[in-house]
């Protein structure tokens, strides 16, 4: 397949997958990107983010991966071949990954363009404990606003597949009804993160940040309480016409390198 999101998304899965940057390992997480209106490539099962080619993505039917939710008690064998059904074109031996559907929700509802799903040792490191919650709870700092966003969504731990679609859908409806737009930052409690974006790079921007946060977070933990930012200091921050051009210069930079 020759097209440039697909480019794309294979510069945003090395970088996402690099072993220094500790965000996944072996075959950890998974990526996506949205083609069109009825297709999606999302990452293969068993392929690796450090390694990824243009041959490691499915491409598969937005419609049919959705229909999938509605599936009433599936066997993990009814849902691995539901997945199957749902491929688009000619995919050889290529298994969809088994959180396709989590990923066509976040393409979707979650009206992104491109999503990075990792498991950073410092976010799971807060997300694995009983202070999952101070990573959603409020701000510490502006830049977490800005790369992050106002409002991030946390998911309570649901098992993999369609437990775990179910209960981000629930969240992102539920988000959007609260706040009145989807969220970029997803916290899925004793699992991982999940960063959406219109930009590879802006999937890469809230990885990265998302990852410091925790790290900050847990230094404060370790020290105190945290000390949240009020809601009006927030909402400034948010708002600031200077913030929302540094936020928009982001989104534009190409994964890990900063370079336009």
């Amino acid at each position: 397949m020759d097209d440039p999101r697909l480019t794309e998304l294979v510069g945003l899965s090395r970088a996402l997958g690099l072993p220094e940057r500790d965000l996944a390992v072996l075959g950890e997480g998974n990526t996506s990107a949205r083609l069109d209106d009825r297709t999606f490539l999302v990452k293969a099962s068993g392929t690796s983010l450090a390694d990824a080619d243009e041959a490691s993505f499915v491409k598969m039917d937005l419609g049919h991966t959705l229909a999938v939710l509605d599936l009433e008690g599936p066997t993990d064998e009814d849902l691995g071949a539901a997945l199957l059904a749902a491929r688009s074109g000619n995919a050889g031996d290529l298994r969809p990954s088994i959180e396709a559907v989590m990923h066509a929700l976040c393409l979707t509802e979650g009206e992104a363009t491109f999503v990075g799903h990792t498991h950073p040792t410092s976010v799971n490191s807060i997300l694995c404990s009983d202070r999952a919650l101070a990573l959603s709870r409020g701000a510490i700092f502006p830049d977490q606003i800005v790369v992050l966003g106002r409002f991030p969504l946390h998911v309570p731990y649901a098992d993999v597949g369609l437990p775990l679609a179910h209960a981000l859908r629930d969240g992102l409806r539920e988000h959007k009804r609260r706040v009145g737009a989807a969220p970029k930052t997803v916290y899925l409690r004793n699992h991982g993160l999940v960063a959406l974006g219109v930009s590879a790079g802006g999937v890469d921007q809230v990885t990265t940040m998302a990852a410091k946060h925790a790290r900050i977070m847990a230094g404060v933990l370790a020290a105190g309480e945290p000390v949240y930012l009020t809601e009006e200091q927030a909402d400034r921050l948010d708002t600031r016409s200077d913030e929302e051009y540094r936020r928009r210069v982001l989104q534009g930079r190409t994964p890990a390198t900063g370079r336009r």
